[in-house]
């Protein structure tokens, strides 16, 4: 596929603009159960329909989003999709459960070319990380709020990333919108 057939018409040579959301979780509860096995918190069912909306108003239309498959990831993602007037394809990846930084760039690397705006529903520390490592430039005050508040469940960085997934490494990412409950 083109460049321009894969980006709705950027010229030719130009850099494909790709869109990236780092979503954590929401408030998960400690039963006693396995820590895959967490689920949400009361908080949590509040506050991830909460990030649903903001990512629905945000104007995104995602691709894809990519879940982690632990309970709290998948009750969050069931929760805040529901305020999207569409649901995006959804693939549950084992591997972004417990994942550094360096692992979730290598599931970023391997995304299809098609794929533009992807959100991603993982855990601390690797969504914070990713987001610190990633970050190459910010607008506006985003990256204060973000250094700031830190990232707490449910909180979002909005980042953008032009060129193909294989080529995603450390500071190749602009972070244009931060957010958290």
């Amino acid at each position: 596929m083109s460049v321009a057939a894969s980006s709705g018409g950027t010229a030719p040579g130009l850099p494909v603009s790709r869109t990236i959301v780092l979503l954590r979780h929401a408030k998960a509860d400690w039963p006693q159960v396995a820590d895959h096995e967490r689920p949400l918190a009361d908080r949590g069912r509040q506050d991830a329909p909460a990030a649903g909306r903001r990512l629905a108003e945000s104007g995104i239309d995602f691709d894809l989003a990519l879940c982690s498959t632990a309970a709290r990831t998948r009750e969050t993602w069931k929760l805040a999709v529901q305020e999207f007037p569409q649901r995006p394809k959804t693939v549950y990846e084992e591997r972004i459960y417990d994942a550094s930084p360096g692992e979730l760039i290598t599931v970023l690397n391997e995304l299809p070319e098609d794929a533009l705006r992807v959100l991603v529903i993982g855990h601390n520390p690797g969504m914070e990380g990713l987001a610190d490592v990633l970050i190459g430039a910010s607008e506006g005050d985003a990256l204060a709020r973000m250094t700031r508040r830190g990232f707490p469940t449910s909180a979002m960085a909005m980042l953008s990333f032009p060129g193909p997934w294989k080529a995603l490494e450390p500071g190749t990412a602009t972070l244009f919108d931060y957010w958290a409950p």
